[in-house]
């Protein structure tokens, strides 16, 4: 073993361990077997892991005021010294799936105001540019047991500029870029601290961790360490049978926690920390000059280290308790923390828990449990992957992985409020998801981010689960039925949409993702299917129901998560009597019943019984693609889909805005090969019938050819074989929507021809913008126009590849247009993909076109290979944008890796 060198507290340097045995390659995959064996219940290693959210300071769920007030109801300030009723934050997080304890890590350098504790940024009303983390923080690797994980933050030597932040943004405009940490030069010299958290498990409830504190500064500085464990506050809320209170003792080098539930729980660091004791429970003193429940309440450790108050337990006892180390750290050097944090049945005879081992068994948990990531994604990642993309997509899917959050929310108590508190003002009885009171929440969910969107969003839950199946098939379709389960879905038949507005409608995809995964996971869980479907068919009806307000088979829904790319807000009143009839809802209703078709085929051929449902949604799909153009959304000159806003009178305004709106319609498109219609005989009388007997819709279901096979293939599409290279060559323009890096959400062309109509007096018009637009439309994070957008791309990917398998080589355009060289649809595909790649690559002159102009992100060895996968990108040069900390739907990156690499 190589020496280990003592820190004036007993923390180790970095050692290299050299007398563990390499895996032994032979043997099955280490984290394959975990992932059975939690799929099976025998050992259930998901029962620990990332859930614990970065935040839950001004959220929906903690925000109790009358008017939906969420950021200045729960501020930032308040994070430090209230207690969470719903859920809990904090950095490097961990928790259990029931969130009954939490774990994570605190910092001082000793010049901030308060610990670091959680992340910090502005609101929606504070930033220029909508709720934005002004920190720094990557999730390097995950497992999907989280057997093995990784995060890394930057934390500044110098004291934080909390207040720089709030006062330079909010001086700033939509015209501006917004004001960000690097911006204020904290990190020049150097001088910051250079954090890694890295998990492995050893059973599951069984935590090795390593804290490494880098000083990447030219001078020795000290950096206090707090590994912090408490338990989530359920004693407060005055609810029955919940208010007796869990206990957590400092003994030692260890914190010694006791849970009626949970047992006994143990975290133990190396070295000689200081057991800090308090709880979590609210200061009311200090937040409204009231009595509290405790003497030392939930910042109570803060005070105590940042301003010396005798603010802790001195009977070392309480509900939150944190291992104190002060590391002195030279210039360069870096020093490390063992800690482990344990699950166990308490010693007989009331004796004290044995030591942890923190030795030569923890570093062999440790580094085995990394060898077996790296195996394991080995085997996830093609051979044929640069080392640059194999380093993307692993960063990817970890971020997906560490955005699995453990969510609370009983809309029914928070609307009415809990015994043991004051009661919510009556407004809110019939305010924000006052219609939702059915629906109730316990689980652990991917989320697109644990800061800036810590709260699920539906669709893009679907999207998340697409990538997730590809090293996590069983979490990927549990979490697309949990979402269809009736505490989530409303009675209506409605999904969810996300917790500031439950009621919005999201774009039905939820389908589509779930044959994905189904293809994904091996084509062989029908069961999977059955389920997802039997919910569907209530979902397809309410859409049905509640978004074709003419009955003619054509699609209101409002924005559908294309915010900003209208002339006015969808979602908000018509400046005009009238309804507004969306070629994306037609679109992607038309795609609804074509991926509710290929499920009710699947399952047929396995259970005669649902023969029936795929000539249903045959028939309707039928009728939709006719209806878009039976009802005016195609434009045979422009050829173009656009929406139309249907008069009081009758009349009818076509609002020729070219964005992504008209090309969803292309996505909506699936074969019916010769086997399925022999197997399916009833399905081919069906389409044979309307061809002979309505003719009107041979152009969106008569296009037939030889396949691959030699045998006959029917192509089912709303957009039809006369339309499709039309189509495609306004959407494979690069004075429209190609870009270098992806396909733009609004066309290029609306830079010198913007779009305007007048409505009710009014004039309202669209110009081209290629990232945040300058109109205010919808303020927020979702000002946004014309940047590229990874779901969106990823769809269109996808429906070339559907067409393609239906011409073969047969069908080429050129691309780009006029350029005079013709592709077949499948290398377009891949080219397309290898666009959206190239926002992550590092180019020919080493720089990521994700970071832009952020030298520092580009050039410095410690940052450029850190990957961050933001929101949506600059449509002409490709730079991040929007929640730029989000893994979220853009982890799609990863998928398109790992098919064109294939």
């Amino acid at each position: 073993m190589a020496p280990v060198v003592k820190s004036p507290v007993g923390v180790e340097d970095v050692r290299v361990i050299t007398d563990v045995p390499p895996p032994d390659d032979s043997a099955p995959d280490p984290e394959r077997l975990r992932l059975a064996q939690a799929d099976a219940g025998e050992q259930d290693w998901r029962a620990w892991g990332p859930y614990l959210s970065e935040r839950a300071w001004g959220t929906v769920r903690e925000d109790y005021s009358e008017h939906g007030t969420a950021w200045d109801y729960f501020p930032h300030d308040h994070a430090r010294s209230r207690a969470y009723r719903w859920s809990e934050d904090g950095m490097a997080g961990v928790c259990d799936d029931r969130q009954t304890f939490c774990f994570a890590l605190a910092l001082w350098n000793g010049r901030d105001p308060i610990l670091k504790e959680r992340m910090f940024g502005l609101g929606g009303d504070g930033g220029n540019h909508g709720e934005d983390a002004k920190e720094y923080w990557w999730y390097e690797d995950s497992t999907p047991t989280h057997s093995w994980m990784r995060w890394r933050y930057h934390y500044p030597q110098a004291a934080f500029p909390y207040d720089e932040l709030v006062a330079v943004n909010a001086l700033r405009g939509r015209d501006d870029t917004e004001y960000e940490l690097v911006d204020t030069g904290i990190f020049d010299d150097d001088r910051y601290w250079a954090v890694t958290v890295d998990y492995a498990k050893a059973t599951p409830t069984d935590l090795c961790v390593v804290v490494t504190v880098a000083n990447r500064g030219d001078r020795a500085a000290t950096l206090h360490v707090l590994p912090t464990l408490w338990f989530r506050n359920t004693w407060a809320w005055g609810l029955p049978g919940g208010d007796r209170v869990p206990r957590l003792v400092g003994e030692g080098s260890r914190l010694v926690g006791e849970h009626r539930v949970l047992g006994q729980l143990l975290l133990e660091g190396d070295g000689e920390p200081t057991p800090l004791l308090c709880d979590n429970d609210t200061n009311a003193e200090r937040l409204w000059g009231l009595p509290g429940r405790s003497a030392y309440p939930k910042d109570g450790i803060n005070d105590h280290v940042v301003d010396g108050a005798d603010t802790v337990n001195p009977a070392r006892e309480g509900t939150k308790g944190a291992l104190h180390y002060v590391l002195d750290v030279p210039a360069g050097a870096q020093r490390r923390i063992r800690l482990r944090l344990t699950r166990t049945a308490p010693p007989p005879g009331g004796a004290p828990p044995p030591p942890a081992d923190l030795g030569d068994g923890f570093d062999a948990v440790v580094w085995a449990r990394r060898a077996e990531a790296n195996r394991f994604f080995a085997g996830v990642i093609p051979a044929a992957a640069t080392p640059d993309e194999t380093l993307i997509a692993r960063q990817a899917i970890a971020g997906l992985m560490w955005g699995k959050q453990f969510y609370h929310f009983d809309v029914k108590r928070w609307l009415e409020g809990d015994p043991g508190s004051a009661p919510p003002p009556s407004g809110r009885r019939h305010g924000r998801n006052s219609a939702w009171w059915h629906m109730t929440s316990f689980d652990v969910i991917s989320m697109p981010d644990p800061w800036e969107y810590p709260w699920y969003a539906a669709w893009d839950l679907a999207f998340h689960c697409v990538s997730i199946a590809r090293v996590d098939p069983g979490f990927a379709k549990e979490q697309l039925l949990l979402l269809l389960r009736e505490w989530y879905l409303h009675p209506n038949g409605q999904i969810p949409a996300y917790e500031w507005a439950f009621g919005d409608v999201n774009p039905p995809v939820h389908a589509w993702a779930a044959l994905k995964v189904f293809e994904i996971d091996g084509s062989r869980d029908h069961d999977f299917l059955a389920r997802v479907m039997h919910k569907l068919l209530l979902n397809f009806t309410w859409w049905v129901n509640r978004k074709d307000t003419g009955g003619n088979n054509v699609f209101e829904g409002g924005f559908l998560g294309l915010d900003n790319v209208g002339p006015f807000d969808r979602s908000a009143a018509l400046p005009v009597a009238g309804v507004l009839e969306q070629s994306d809802g037609t679109g992607w209703m038309g795609m609804y019943a074509l991926n509710l078709l290929d499920i009710a085929i699947v399952l047929a051929e396995h259970d005669r019984t649902w023969v029936d449902t795929a000539t249903k949604f045959f028939e309707h799909f039928a009728y939709i693609a006719a209806a878009a153009y039976e009802q005016g959304l195609w434009d045979a000159e422009d050829a173009f889909f656009y929406d139309v806003l249907r008069l009081a009178d009758g009349s009818k305004v076509p609002l020729k805005v070219r964005s992504v709106v008209g090309l969803l319609p292309l996505a909506a498109t699936t074969r019916l090969t010769a086997h399925t219609l022999h197997r399916l005989p009833e399905l081919h009388a069906r389409l044979r019938w309307f061809l002979a007997n309505r003719p009107e819709y041979a152009d969106v279901i008569g296009a037939r050819r030889l396949g691959p096979d030699g045998r006959q293939h029917r192509l089912l599409s709303m957009v039809g074989p006369e339309q499709i290279a039309r189509l495609l060559a306004r959407m494979l323009d690069t004075d429209e929507f190609l870009s270098e890096y992806g396909l733009r959400t609004l066309s290029r062309a609306h830079l010198d021809k913007p779009f305007s109509v007048t409505l009710g007096g009014q004039e309202f018009s669209v110009g081209y913008e290629p990232a945040e637009s300058t109109s205010g439309l919808f303020g927020g994070n979702s000002n946004w126009r014309g940047p590229i957008w990874m779901p969106t791309n990823f769809l269109l990917i996808s429906a070339l590849r559907d067409y393609a398998a239906f011409f073969g080589d047969d069908l080429q355009v050129e691309y780009p247009t006029r350029s005079g060289v013709k592709r077949t649809l499948d290398e377009i595909a891949d080219d397309l993909s290898a666009r959206l790649i190239s926002l992550f690559t590092r180019d020919g002159w080493g720089r990521r076109p994700i970071y832009g102009a952020a030298q520092l992100f580009q050039t410095h060895p410690d940052w450029r290979d850190l990957i961050c996968f933001p929101e949506y990108f600059h449509g002409d040069n490709g730079a991040g944008l929007g929640a730029w900390h989000q893994t979220g739907w853009t982890a799609l990156v990863a998928d398109l890796i790992l098919t064109l690499r294939r």
